[in-house]
């Protein structure tokens, strides 16, 4: 509106301007008529084109006017719609908060029902939470865990001059757990079968989990194989201490130990990996084996130590020598326990191997027991090597023992142990051949605990040949033949197959065939 008053405002001002000039102009004009001629054509000429010019503006003026005119029309109808609308939603919203007031108790209702179902989803998420911590928790337990074991179902046969055959079906059970129970503790707990002679349960054989398949279908015993907890601490993956009846934490062979034995006692191991090219890794080992608690005499026990290395010979050839030193210690014990080839012993419970190491008689009457001839010192030493042939599947591995007595009180304290083989049973067809030698001289170790398949414990030469097939990697058959006979049948506690001391033992054959489920 302010701009169409200063567009009228400018036309006045312009008309009076132009009147004033015009008569302006004619006064000086009669002014001057006096003293000049009249008025030109060319002066009117003038005047008309400028008359003219002021009516075109004024024209131009009138049409700026009047578009103005219906600028403003536009916006008064345009304020007119928006009025309408703003009283109709106003209505709306009357409308809406009447309806509002009106169900405020529904929503209310609405909102508390909503508040209850966050509150049980929060409840259910939280337990759901808790569960699943639980079960972290026991996942994280069960994870640092390993179940294991093993079912063997075995057939052998015997066979010797002047002795009936015999064959004989058994089964050997194990089972077990072990693992990390914490950052520097492991530990694990084992079952298996072959504990308790049946009709005798103060009968132990520490030699044999193996149960035969006799007495009139009765349950098999069982016992704890093994139960140990060991202290690897993190900072000091170099130390291992043991305690406990566990496996061996040392190199050695069935020459000293039966592999179905395990130890009671305690063990220390110091285990170095070495950057050197050839020397690898550093070990010394010690051992403190409890195998006699008395409580009234004293005990009976063997401590000793090892150490051993590890040597890379290029890349193909690792060798693994070991030096151990074994002590026994009142010993007598075993002697006055374990039966004697050539008669019987009423308060015999050390099952397993007989008696064949050389003996005296102490005490007298009722008193009178089996002692041992010789002490037991084990200076043991064991070169194990293993080598890469060509092909991956067949790696060939040769191991030899010599064992010597030093405190034997005669001079057979002597043992040899070798063994070679090819092959190994890791994949679904794969398999091990090989064959192994041993000759043991009757004071060399204690006949009690060593190899329990042999002819004889010691004073014994003995032939082994195996071969080993695996189905999977989880089911393997194995075949194994023994063939062994005493070394001297004319020493004291010999085993001889019905001949005279001094003649030759006929050769015992051993055959086994074994079918190993392992999980």
């Amino acid at each position: 509106m302010k701009g169409i008053y200063r567009s009228a405002v400018v036309l006045l001002l312009s008309a009076t301007m132009l009147y004033g000039q015009t008569a302006s102009k004619g006064t000086q004009r009669n002014a001057r008529r006096s003293a000049q001629p009249a008025v030109t054509q060319q002066d009117l000429q003038a005047l008309r084109d400028s008359i003219q010019q002021q009516q075109s503006q004024l024209e131009m003026l009138r049409q700026e006017l009047q578009k103005r005119d219906e600028q403003m029309q536009q916006l008064l109808q345009q304020l007119q719609q928006a009025q309408s609308a703003a009283r109709q939603a106003e209505q709306k919203a009357v409308a809406v908060e009447t309806n509002a007031n009106g169900s405020q108790s529904a929503v209310d209702q609405l909102q508390q029902d909503v508040k209850d179902i966050q509150q049980n989803m929060t409840n259910a998420a939280l337990s759901t939470q808790e569960d699943q911590k639980r079960m972290g928790a026991i996942e994280n337990t069960v994870s640092r865990f390993r179940f294991g074991g093993d079912v063997r179902i075995r057939y052998e046969n015997f066979y010797q001059e002047n002795i009936p055959d015999r064959h004989r079906p058994r089964i050997r059970l194990r089972l077990g757990v072990e693992g990390q129970l914490t950052q520097d503790f492991v530990g694990g707990v084992y079952l298996a079968t072959g504990t308790i002679e049946a009709g005798n349960p103060t009968y132990r054989d520490p030699v044999s989990t193996n149960e035969t398949l006799t007495s009139f279908f009765e349950r098999k015993a069982v016992g704890f194989d093994r139960g140990w907890i060991a202290f690897n601490p993190a900072y000091a993956k170099w130390l291992t201490l043991t305690g406990g009846k566990f496996a061996f934490t040392w190199t050695r062979t069935p020459l000293t130990f039966d592999n179905d034995l395990n130890p009671e006692g305690f063990s220390q191991k110091l285990s170095y990996e070495m950057k050197n090219s050839v020397l690898k890794n550093l070990s010394l080992t010690g051992m403190e084996l409890f195998f006699n608690e008395s409580g009234t005499g004293v005990d009976s026990f063997a401590a000793g130590a090892q150490v051993s290395s590890k040597l890379q010979l290029g890349q193909r050839v690792t060798m693994t020598p070991s030096y151990t030193f074994l002590n026994w210690r009142n010993a007598d014990v075993i002697a006055a326990n374990s039966l004697i080839p050539s008669g019987s012993n009423a308060t015999r419970t050390l099952g397993g191997n007989n008696l064949t190491n050389a003996t005296v008689v102490t005490g007298t009457g009722s008193s009178a027991r089996n002692a041992f001839l010789s002490r037991f010192q084990y200076n043991d030493f064991i070169l194990d090597t293993n080598i890469k042939t060509a092909s991956a599947r067949f790696p060939l591995r040769l191991a030899a023992e010599y064992l010597k007595n030093t405190r034997a009180a005669t001079n057979q304290d002597s043992a040899f142990w070798s063994e070679v083989s090819l092959g190994q049973t890791k994949n679904a067809r794969d398999f091990v051949v090989g064959y192994g030698y041993a000759r043991v001289e009757q004071d060399a170790v204690i006949a009690a605990f060593n190899e329990s398949d042999m002819r004889a414990a010691t004073n014994v030469t003995q032939h082994r040949v195996f071969f080993n097939y695996a189905f999977s990697p989880s089911v393997t058959g194995n075949y194994t033949l023994w063939v062994g006979r005493t070394l001297n049948t004319a020493l004291q506690n010999a085993a001889r197959a019905g001949v005279p001391p001094g003649a030759e033992d006929p050769w015992l054959k051993r055959m086994q065939f074994d079918l190993i489920y392992k999980f």
